[in-house]
């Protein structure tokens, strides 16, 4: 999903609640103007801020990136690279395994992070659970007050109700998978 259809799908969920960008924001915890720049595809937000955002209209970003998604009656089996739905952001690329089921119980991402990108200012914390293997490269975990760096072939296990963030500090780009239960992220 490009930044222009982030915009509209936020600007979309606000006029149903019948809110304002201001209302939205001081909901979320974020400037008006940062609003008023995702809803115009000016920016990218990061993953934590949208995160705070898609959280107000009682979803997670799972939800938010199969919204259209879910009306297909057909569920796959086979989910093909150009399918994948991104949920992240131009510098920390998260792309969603779905297959359109919201009986599906485990979300899966495929992730990206471009040299010296990160999940975002803030800390990420949702419910459930997650583990993930860093394939190239290697990531900081900022995770319970401890930092972990994770290199290709390690592995982490987290509490995601516990803060956590992601921060690629190289100047070679990170590949990983994971996957957290339940599918809401």
């Amino acid at each position: 999903m490009d930044n222009q259809q982030i915009g509209k799908n936020i600007a979309h969920l606000r006029k149903e609640r019948g809110w304002s960008q201001r209302e939205l924001a001081e909901r979320a915890g974020i400037t008006h103007s940062a609003i008023s720049s995702i809803e115009n595809g000016k920016v990218s937000p990061s993953v934590s801020s949208l995160q705070k955002i898609v959280n107000e209209f009682s979803l997670s970003l799972s939800e938010f990136f199969t919204l259209e998604q879910q009306s297909d009656k057909k569920v796959k089996v086979l989910v093909k690279s150009d399918e994948l739905i991104e949920i992240g952001s131009k510098l920390v690329s998260m792309k969603l395994v779905s297959n359109g089921s919201n009986k599906q119980e485990i979300g899966f991402l495929i992730e990206e992070y471009a040299p010296h990108s990160t999940t975002g200012s803030a800390n990420i914390k949702h419910e459930g659970e997650e583990v993930g293997t860093v394939l190239d490269g290697e990531v900081e975990l900022e995770y319970d007050g401890e930092t972990y760096l994770i290199k290709a072939g390690e592995s982490y296990v987290i509490d995601t109700t516990i803060p956590h963030k992601f921060t690629n500090h190289s100047d070679k780009a990170c590949r990983m998978i994971s996957a957290h239960t339940p599918k809401a992220f």
